[in-house]
């Protein structure tokens, strides 16, 4: 996991995270769940975005997604329907947060 140095620029945070993102499943995800550090990201939220103002420190920024519900922590209904139907994720660390957004499929 890396952490990064708060005076560096949102855009260049952005652009190393998202070098740094991986998609991924539930059951990867569950031990991050267990430990409590496991943040849900909105569908139409930018993962990265959230990520990056979250290594920079960006209280207010964050403080305005959490107010929105556009950031979470994770629940037990999450657990619980994301192990119901074994999701996939895209996620990214931000240590020692897990940021996760469900990759939502298709089905039409």
């Amino acid at each position: 996991m890396k952490t990064y140095a708060a005076p560096q620029s949102i855009e260049v945070l952005r652009q190393q995270l998202n070098g740094e993102t991986t998609v991924i499943g539930w059951p990867e995800l569950q031990r991050h769940f267990a430990r409590g550090v496991l943040i849900k990201v909105a569908p139409g939220a930018d993962l990265v975005d959230v990520a990056a103002h979250i290594a920079a420190d960006d209280r207010g920024g964050v403080a305005e997604w959490l107010a929105q519900g556009l950031v979470t922590p994770a629940s037990t209904e999450d657990a619980i329907a994301w192990q119901a139907r074994q999701a996939n994720f895209w996620a990214v660390v931000t240590a020692p947060w897990v940021l996760v957004q469900e990759r939502l499929q298709d089905y039409s």
